[in-house]
């Protein structure tokens, strides 16, 4: 059986953003659904890492072109229950091959006061049926909003005049498929590593998900700040650091 997870600090936040609040009214609450990063992440390039067994202990494997590792992954390492219940999560759904069946499981473990759903804090669409079954989940719950950050894009493309009102979707830049981006006018965001960067690029900084989640804003551009654990000495690594001297907020807990 599949299984949600509680909101982590930043998208508590949500309570309190406008666009969203009315999906939070009567007590309901903010969670999300989650996969193995890396391993269900099949256009992540600039990102991509993930956690691998070696000598029986979970370790961190970037990719050839990792530019700012996975900050999800990191936390696979770190946080043995979240690795399980998002290793769970991804083999149950992949042994699926049907989108209907892909949506019953996840209709049936899904909290009975959750009102907002960010798909994937860790993980992305691995195939079209899955992405499909998200469809099928949001038409099945329209008093319920659910949005996703994703590098599979050529998934959304596919079912760009299907895509429920409620499903939010924001196009990660760092993927194999990031041509695709401007080519079909998707809304962005990028990840920067500095306020100056993002004031450069013209985009607000996301610091609650408020961006992602608002579906006032499907439509605007934006920016997330590097965080996460970073390579030692890495561009990442040295960018965090400089944030920290400069006491601007970039990380959030679980």
């Amino acid at each position: 059986m599949v299984k949600f997870s509680k909101a982590n600090v930043k998208i508590q936040a949500l309570a309190q953003v406008k666009g969203v609040s009315r999906y939070l009214a009567d007590g309901r609450k903010v969670y999300s659904f989650d996969l193995l990063s890396g391993h269900s992440c099949p256009f992540a390039d600039k990102c991509k890492s993930k956690v691998v067994m070696i000598n029986g202990k979970r370790t961190i494997k970037d990719g050839t072109n990792t530019k700012f590792r996975c900050f999800s992954a990191s936390q696979e390492v770190i946080y043995t229950n979240l690795y399980n219940l998002r290793a769970d999560n991804f083999n149950t759904l992949r042994a699926m091959s049907d989108s209907g069946d892909m949506a019953d499981a996840i209709n049936a473990a899904m909290p009975s006061d959750l009102g907002v759903c960010r798909i994937h804090v860790g993980g992305d669409f691995f195939n079209q049926t899955y992405f499909d079954a998200w469809i099928l989940v949001a038409r099945s719950n329209p008093d319920k909003l659910f949005y996703a950050y994703t590098k599979s894009l050529r998934y959304w493309i596919a079912r760009m005049n299907i895509i429920p009102s409620n499903l939010i979707l924001t196009a990660s830049y760092g993927g194999v498929n990031d041509d695709m981006i401007e080519e079909m006018r998707l809304r962005f965001v990028k990840v920067v590593f500095s306020l100056d960067e993002a004031d450069e690029l013209e985009l607000e900084i996301d610091h609650d998900d408020s961006h992602a989640a608002d579906p006032t804003k499907k439509f605007k551009d934006f920016a997330l700040l590097i965080h996460g654990v970073q390579p030692k000495e890495s561009e990442a690594s040295l960018a965090i650091k400089q944030l920290k001297k400069d006491n601007v907020q970039f990380s959030y807990s679980r």
